[in-house]
């Protein structure tokens, strides 16, 4: 045999176009008849020498795609190369039972529209309904995962619906706790109304729930009340503080204003009012100050704990409400230099 050069080919005995699809399912035929997987397993000692490896579950009602796919392959590499170091990698794969998704798909299947008829329908039938939608994709997620040459024992599943992964969660949380390592905290998280329940990032995105919209940012004016008690002056009298936010439909619900303690703010008059803005923002609004005169200057730090005008009563009578807040996030790369705070509709709120 010769090449196009005329010369002799190299290595004779390789297929000069090879079947790579070919190649890799007489592979994966050859692992599952020899047992090769099961046998990398028993070969090695437990006890201390096991790395655990517990797949993260996919929604049990779900099919994969390209996401579940290329994570695979980097939790395929890992486990193979504990292996190699001689450790026993038990790798077993799992199931997200988690309610909603499998729920959503229940309620379209058996036209149950809402909570009202899944009642009437009887919560136990509707569970089990639930139920039996978990082993409905197994066969797919393991033909997808074989033909990827993925290591992964789907015989010894779990499923976060067994009780005996519950309480393994409640006991892994028990442990947290006696570690002191448990608290107490707020987070702001999207409500379905329909579903009568919070949702993660990725629910709203499983049907586009979630869509972006455009709103116009305004630049608001905040009337701050003089400090009581304080001698008369530009920065403890009357003053307005400017407030641009991009979310103006979370302006019914202000509570408070946030400012960047080291920041410094000009004082302007504008409209024959005392007008604070960061000084390194004055500049983005050359309409209102670039002829306005200059009265001095306040620090985020002083104008922390003042009080001032709520835009709206709404929550007029709230306690402690419409003050003058520090936040380490306040930025002057853009805006005014204050941060409108609308608590419940987002993260620093």
């Amino acid at each position: 045999m010769s090449d196009d050069l005329g010369g002799a080919t190299p290595y004779p005995e390789v297929d000069q176009q090879p079947d790579y699809p070919g190649l890799e399912e007489r592979i994966l035929a050859f692992w599952a008849a020899d047992g090769t997987f099961a046998a990398s397993v028993a070969a090695r000692a437990g006890g201390d020498n096991e790395y655990v490896f517990y797949d993260g579950p996919p929604f049990a009602n779900g099919l994969p795609h390209y996401g579940h796919l290329l994570t695979g392959f980097v939790k395929d590499a890992v486990p193979r190369y504990q292996t190699m170091r001689g450790h026993r990698v038990e790798r077993r794969f799992g199931w997200d039972c988690h309610g909603l998704p499998a729920e959503m798909v229940a309620e379209k299947e058996l036209e149950l529209p809402g909570r009202a008829a899944i009642i009437n329908y009887g919560i136990d039938h509707f569970n089990a309904y639930c139920r039996a939608l978990v082993p409905r994709t197994t066969d797919t997620w393991e033909r997808y995962v074989t033909r990827q040459a993925r290591w992964v024992d789907f015989t010894n599943d779990y499923k976060t619906m067994d009780l005996s992964y519950m309480e393994s969660v409640t006991w892994a949380f028990r442990r947290l706790w006696d570690k002191g390592l448990v608290y107490q905290g707020e987070k702001v998280l999207p409500w379905c109304w329909e579903c009568e329940t919070s949702l993660s990032n990725f629910e709203t995105r499983v049907d586009d729930a979630y869509r972006p919209r455009i709103d116009p940012a305004v630049t608001v004016a905040f009337d701050l009340d003089p400090v009581a008690g304080a001698a008369p002056s530009v920065s403890t009298g009357a003053l307005r503080l400017l407030v641009w936010t991009t979310t103006p439909w979370t302006l019914p619900s202000n509570l408070a204003l946030a400012v960047g303690p080291e920041i410094t703010y000009d004082i302007y008059e504008l409209l024959g009012q005392a007008t604070a803005v960061a000084a390194e923002r004055a500049s983005a609004y050359p309409e209102l100050f670039a002829d306005a005169a200059r009265l001095g200057s306040v620090t985020g730090a002083e104008l922390v704990g003042r009080s001032y005008r709520p835009l709206f009563d709404y929550f007029a009578a709230q306690p402690g409400a419409f003050r003058v807040l520090a936040g380490d996030f306040v930025a002057t790369d853009e805006g005014t230099g204050v941060g409108h705070m609308a608590p419940g509709l987002g993260e620093e709120d």
